[in-house]
C-alpha cells in the first residue's frame, strides 16, 4: 500500500515502514533489567555541579574505563592486586584463573547491574577484567584502611600480635591528598562495582579469619562521611537487605536505622533556621544512629549533627541521584536535602545551626549556604518523608506568642540603638505606672483628724 502526498508527489510504503518498525522492535531489548543499580548521571542532574560527578583520579567500573586523565592511577590498581595476590598462598596464575572464572559465571547477572547500552560494545573478556582488578583494588584498599587503623590505636599485647600496615611507598596512605581523591571517585554513581561481586572476590581471598565482614570494612573506610563522631555499625541491620554497590550501602546505612519516617501526599513549607529561632523553638542536637531521623518534640526541633565538608556535597548528589534513577527508590535522601535547603537559607542560618551544634561546618558560611540551596534542583519528590515535622513546626509557628515573639524580636531587636530605646521606654513605663498607683493610693487613703484644741 502507498500513499501519496500531492503537495510533493512523495510516494510513501506503508508496507516498507511496518517492517523498518517491526526489525527495529526485534532487535532492541526495551525491558530495563531487572537488577539495573548503575546509571549514567542524568544530564538535568549533572549540569549543576558536574565536579560533584566526575573522578578526579580513579576510574571504578566500566563506565570511565580508559580515560585518558585516568589512566595514571591504573598503575596502583596493579600494585594493590599483586599485594593481594601474594597474600593468597597460591600462585598468582592459579589464583587469577580462579578469580577470572567466578566472576565470568556471573558476567551476565553483572551486566544487568549497569544501565544504558555504554558497556553493550565491551566483552566479556574485558568486562571481566575491569570487575576483577577493580574489585580487588576496592577490597585491598579496606583492608590495608582497616589494618592502618590498628597500628595507629595498637592492642596491650601488640607484642605478640603483629599488625601489618601499609607500606611507606603506598601512594594511597602516604599522601593525604590521593587518599581524599579515591574517597570522591568511589562514592560515584558511575563508578560503581555491583556488590555481589565485591563479595565474591572478598571471599575468595581470604586467607585467614577476617574478624569483620565487607560491610563494616566498607563503612570504617566511610567512618566520617556524614558526622564527626564515630559512627555505631550493626552489620546485623543489613542481614536481609539487598545491597546493590557501595553508595548504596551508604545510602542504607543511613536509613535502616530509622524506625520510622512519617509521609505525607506533598510538600509542606518550612521556615528557616532564622524564623524558627525567633518563633521561640530551639534547636536541640541529638546523637542517634542516623543525620535523617529529624524530630520536633515539647517546642524543640532535634537535629543530629551533619558534618559539612569537601566531599558532602559530592555524596548528596550522587545519592539523591540514585533515588531519582533507581525505579520505585523512595526519595528519602532528597527529602532530606529539600528539608535542609528550606531551614538554611541564608549564612546566618548556617551561624545559627553551628552555634547549635547541629552543623559541623568546614565550608565558608556562604559556600555551605549556596551548597544547600542548590542541592535537590530538578529532582522530583513524589512522597515527602518530613511531612509531619514540617506540620508540628509550622503549627507551632503559628501561634500567637510564637509569632508575636518573632515580629517583635525582628523589628525591635536587631539593633544596639534600637534595643536601648526600648529599654528606656519599658524603664519610663513603669515609672509612670508606679506614679500612677502612688498618686491614687495617696487620694484614696482616709486623712488624718486635726489636733484637738482643747
Amino acid at each position: 500500500m502507498a500513499a501519496n502526498s500531492p503537495d510533493s508527489q512523495v510516494t510513501i510504503s506503508i508496507g516498507s515502514l511496518v517492517s523498518s518498525f517491526k526489525k527495529t522492535l526485534a532487535d532492541h531489548n526495551l525491558s530495563m533489567p531487572p537488577k539495573v543499580s548503575i546509571f549514567v548521571v542524568p544530564k538535568i542532574l549533572h549540569r549543576h555541579n558536574p565536579q560533584a560527578y566526575e573522578p578526579n583520579a580513579f576510574s571504578i567500573g566500566p563506565f570511565r574505563y580508559g580515560q585518558e586523565k585516568l589512566k595514571p592511577t591504573e598503575k596502583i590498581k596493579w600494585k594493590y592486586l599483586q599485594g593481594l595476590l601474594g597474600r593468597s598462598g597460591k600462585s598468582e596464575e592459579l589464583m587469577l584463573e580462579q578469580l577470572f572464572g567466578a566472576v565470568m559465571a556471573i558476567v551476565k547477572e553483572a551486566r544487568q547491574c549497569y544501565a544504558g547500552s555504554s558497556i553493550g560494545t565491551c566483552s566479556d573478556e574485558e568486562f571481566v577484567k575491569i570487575l576483577v582488578l577493580d574489585g580487588c583494588f576496592i577490597i585491598e584498599l579496606f583492608r590495608k584502611d582497616a589494618d592502618d587503623h590498628k597500628v595507629s590505636k595498637p592492642p596491650d599485647d601488640a607484642d605478640d600480635h603483629k599488625v601489618s600496615k601499609a607500606p611507606d611507598d603506598d601512594p594511597i596512605f602516604s599522601m593525604s591528598c590521593l587518599l581524599e581523591f579515591l574517597k570522591h571517585d568511589l562514592i560515584l554513581l558511575e563508578n560503581q562495582i555491583p556488590w555481589p561481586v565485591l563479595e565474591l572476590l572478598f571471599n575468595m581471598t581470604t586467607t585467614v579469619p577476617e574478624g569483620k565482614s565487607l560491610i563494616e570494612l566498607a563503612l570504617e573506610f566511610f567512618g566520617n562521611m556524614f558526622s564527626s563522631s564515630k559512627p555505631t555499625i550493626k552489620p546485623n541491620k543489613f542481614a536481609d537487605k539487598e545491597i546493590k554497590h557501595i553508595l548504596d550501602l551508604l545510602r542504607l546505612s543511613l536509613i535502616l536505622p530509622l524506625e520510622k519516617l512519617n509521609t505525607g501526599s506533598g510538600w509542606q513549607p518550612f521556615p528557616c533556621a532564622r524564623k524558627i529561632k525567633g518563633s521561640g523553638i530551639k534547636f536541640k542536637k541529638v546523637a542517634p544512629d542516623t543525620i535523617l531521623d529529624i524530630r520536633f518534640r515539647n517546642g524543640r526541633l532535634e537535629i543530629p549533627p551533619l558534618l559539612v565538608q569537601e566531599t558532602t556535597e559530592t555524596i548528596f548528589r550522587n545519592l539523591i541521584s540514585l533515588e531519582q534513577c533507581l525505579p520505585n527508590c523512595p526519595p528519602i535522601i532528597t527529602s532530606y536535602a529539600k528539608l535542609m535547603d528550606n531551614l538554611i537559607d541564608t549564612p546566618e542560618d548556617v551561624e545559627i545551626l553551628c552555634e547549635n551544634d547541629v552543623l559541623d561546618n568546614w565550608l565558608n558560611p556562604g559556600d555551605a549556604t549556596q551548597f544547600f540551596n542548590k542541592l535537590y534542583n530538578d529532582a522530583y519528590v513524589k512522597t515527602f518523608y518530613y511531612h509531619d515535622v514540617c506540620q508540628q513546626v509550622n503549627d507551632y509557628s503559628k501561634r500567637w506568642w510564637p509569632e508575636w515573639r518573632y515580629f517583635y524580636t525582628q523589628n525591635y531587636f536587631t539593633r544596639p540603638w534600637v534595643i536601648v530605646s526600648q529599654i528606656v521606654a519599658v524603664i519610663f513605663l513603669i515609672l509612670g505606672v508606679l506614679q500612677t498607683f502612688y498618686t491614687i493610693a495617696s487620694y484614696l487613703s482616709p486623712r488624718a483628724d486635726p489636733p484637738s484644741q482643747n
